[in-house]
């Protein structure tokens, strides 16, 4: 479970039907990671992916569900959600593999590329956005895993619970 409900329900905060970002607006999207690299990412901002799915950027969705299972690789305890704030551009929409633009939508004068959901590109089938641009992204807060263990007196180790 994920601690959305510490947050107040912004624009963009729920499940996003299908209708895609539109261009010049902001919105409200998630990053999953590990701690470690969110307390980099907090200091720093982000970097862009030099490849992924849609090439080079900053992978996000306004769907909260999607970021919290990212990193793939690593139990709850070690991730965080990234809250983020995003102007998204000029968008384009991705909704295939071998999408003429799939990985060069920069190049054509996009800011932003998105999946929608449900359209074969992701096996979750839910919406996925990439921003070249890091500076479009603003750092909100941090949600951590409800599940998160806390630490036993004089215990330095992360798998120690009360």
């Amino acid at each position: 479970m994920w601690g959305e409900d510490y947050f107040l329900t912004s624009a963009g905060a729920r499940r996003m039907g299908l209708s895609g970002p539109r261009n010049g607006r902001t919105y409200i999207m998630y990053h999953g990671t590990s701690w470690w690299a969110a307390q980099k990412i907090m200091a720093k901002g982000f970097y862009p992916s030099k490849r992924g799915m849609l090439g080079q950027g900053v992978y996000l969705s306004r769907d909260l569900e999607k970021a919290s299972r990212y990193p793939l690789d690593l139990t709850e305890h070690q991730k965080v959600v990234i809250k983020v704030k995003v102007n998204v551009g000029k968008v384009k929409k991705i909704d295939c593999q071998g999408h003429p633009l799939q990985k060069t939508w920069h190049d054509e004068g996009y800011d932003s590329a998105w999946v929608p959901p449900d359209c074969g590109m992701v096996k979750s089938g839910l919406e996925e956005n990439c921003v070249w641009d890091p500076n479009r992204i603003t750092v909100l807060d941090t949600i951590k895993s409800k599940t998160e263990p806390t630490l036993q007196k004089d215990c330095t180790c992360f798998t120690c619970t009360v």
